[in-house]
């Protein structure tokens, strides 16, 4: 009897530990079984022209190099949420058109990144071009896939609009060094106008332009010794920096490097990968924003040789004016001399501009012009002589600028130039920022024309830093996975 009370005794506290065991093991089943978060980071490498895989190497070592602090710092002040992050390189055929191209990235990544989203395509050169039609024209559904296209020195506009050492075309100069190639890739490069593609991916998605130019020289800006591949434009010794960006992206001028500099220089590699990750994770950006533009012209003289000419723009406006005289005699030149402009601005003096028109092309026009008080910089006045030939019009355009500071706390980013249309044997010779200090955007710009019957007109844009933050990684989906 007790052998059976003692079994009973057993069997009753065994069912009561079992009964209270979910009580115990709750806890910690609960904790297991808890979903969390993650959000997906895929980053796909894009190769340029003329390129493989390997040549994006060092970029995407520098960015998954860094990708752990950014990763860490994100996880910290975001509690609950993790980041994955994967990447993809491939290679792919050179010498094809774009569409071809831009069909052959989202193959890859359909086959080899299936499933994933929050795509990050980051493309170098014709790389970049390539991704923004990719998603542009949502090849293989891939514009659902990604959240944001990097182009890196991409050429985005054709190149077929900028003038080539010797007067040839980007076409003409490719297809003379690559002979086997069936300039598939050439006309694309040559051709088509990424501008709208750019455009439809900043506006759905995010689009960031990391542009560079003028490595060779650092100074002057221009090579005057006539080498240059693009000796009219600003550029990264392949593509001229306003090339490089359209309307909508949001660009950053990294430096005065070369097109493949990153390829090389940790340095560049390293400030790339940065530029990438804040834009994605957070962080104060200093994006280029357009301040002020012009253009001015010059017409050598008649007299062989060489003319040179200084100028200084960027400034306020201050007073404008047209001057016009007519030569009523049949027989002699007539000589005038005009003062026009204020007298008392309300700023300081930097620079005035002209042009002439006139009806006679032979001694006829601006002989000498200046400040009428050289040593006054409040006085904004200017003298103008002309002449005129026996029944002959001289027109004279006149501008007069004052310095125009940014606001405090604003400074100047970079600055382009370039000789928009002319004729030959006309050059920039250098370019630099009138002053030191980083609130004034006026630049000095010289160059040459040889003479007689040479003429140019110089485009100048100059870039102020605006400082903000992005961080799309605010905006991308969660995914919910369970333990």
């Amino acid at each position: 009897m007790n052998t059976i009370m003692k079994r009973l005794a057993i069997i009753l506290v065994g069912i009561l530990l079992f009964n209270m065991l979910p009580v115990f093991a709750s806890p910690i089943l609960a904790q297991a079984a808890a979903d969390y978060d993650i959000k997906e980071v895929n980053f796909v490498l894009l190769h340029g022209f003329n390129s493989n895989a390997g040549s994006v190497q060092p970029l995407g070592d520098a960015i998954f190099d860094k990708l752990p602090e950014y990763i860490s710092s994100y996880e910290r002040n975001n509690p609950g949420i993790q980041i994955v992050a994967d990447t993809l390189y491939r290679s792919y055929i050179n010498n094809v058109d774009i569409e071809t191209w831009a069909s052959n990235i989202a193959s890859d990544i359909n086959k080899r990144f299936a499933g994933k989203s929050n795509l990050v395509l980051v493309g170098h050169s014709m790389g970049g071009k390539a991704a923004l039609y990719a998603v542009a024209h949502n090849i293989g559904n891939l514009a659902e896939k990604v959240a944001m296209v990097v182009t890196v020195n991409s050429p985005i506009k054709k190149l077929s609009s900028y003038y080539f050492i010797g007067g040839d075309t980007n076409l003409g100069y490719e297809g003379a060094q690559l002979l086997l190639s069936d300039q598939g890739v050439l006309n694309s490069i040559a051709n088509y106008d990424s501008s709208e593609d750019g455009l439809w991916v900043a506006n759905n998605k995010h689009w960031l332009a990391l542009v560079s130019a003028e490595s060779y020289p650092l100074s002057p800006q221009f090579d005057a010794t006539g080498v240059d591949l693009l000796p009219r434009d600003m550029d990264d010794s392949i593509v001229p920096i306003s090339c490089q960006y359209a309307d909508g992206a949001d660009v950053i001028y990294y430096g005065e490097y070369a097109h493949s500099d990153f390829k090389i220089l940790k340095e560049v590699a390293d400030n790339l990968a940065d530029q990438i990750l804040r834009y994605i994770f957070g962080g104060n950006m200093d994006f280029s924003v357009l301040g002020r533009a012009g253009s001015f012209e010059h017409k050598s003289d008649l007299f062989p040789g060489t003319d040179y000419w200084e100028d200084t723009v960027g400034g306020l406006s201050a007073d404008s004016g047209t001057i016009t005289h007519f030569n009523e005699s049949y027989f002699k030149w007539q000589h005038w001399e005009d003062i026009v402009g204020i007298e008392d601005i309300a700023g300081t003096r930097c620079s005035f501009q002209t042009s002439q028109k006139v009806s006679f092309p032979l001694f006829t026009g601006i002989t000498e012009i200046g400040w009428v008080d050289p040593d006054n910089t409040r006085d904004g006045r200017i003298y103008i002589k002309t002449r005129a030939a026996p029944r002959s019009t001289v027109q004279v355009f006149w501008s007069i600028y004052q310095q125009g500071l940014l606001p405090e706390g604003i400074e100047r980013n970079h600055y382009e130039v370039e000789i928009e249309t002319g004729t030959q044997s006309t050059a920039v010779g250098a370019v630099f920022w009138e002053t030191n200090n980083p609130r004034d955007i006026r630049l000095h710009i010289s160059s040459q024309a040889r003479s007689p019957f040479h003429w140019f007109r110089v485009q100048w844009r100059v870039y102020y830093a605006e400082s903000r933050e992005v961080k799309i990684i605010d905006s991308l989906p969660l995914k919910v996975v369970s333990q």
